[in-house]
């Protein structure tokens, strides 16, 4: 009969997450993950969603003659925040009066 003193730890089928960046390093806003269509794939971008990283557009797959090849972008949403601030703080500045514009289209339809 095993012996049932000391429980054994439940193994978990799905990994935890790493880390994607080292202590003190700052993580990238922008990651694109690439490989066949297959659970490690799916794990790793699990871990990145599991990061905070969020997807960023559709997937793209294709076909390599033998493997489904996808891809997959995922951003995090400080980025995106940020990148939106910039380009509204951009639009601001291409207030028309400042390029003197009032006149310049004068006589066009």
């Amino acid at each position: 009969m095993p012996d049932t003193s000391t429980p054994t730890p439940a193994t978990s089928t799905v990994p935890a997450a790493a880390p994607s960046a080292a202590a003190g390093e700052e993580r990238l806003a922008y990651r694109l993950f690439t490989g066949a269509d297959d659970r490690a794939f799916c794990e790793r971008v699990s871990a990145a969603l599991a990061e905070g990283y969020v997807l960023h557009g559709s997937p793209a797959a294709s076909f390599n003659g033998s493997t489904v090849i996808v891809a997959q972008a995922l951003v995090l949403p400080a980025a995106i925040a940020s990148a939106d601030a910039a380009v509204a703080n951009a639009v601001d500045e291409l207030d028309a009066d400042e390029f003197g514009a009032d006149g310049a289209f004068a006589g066009h339809a």
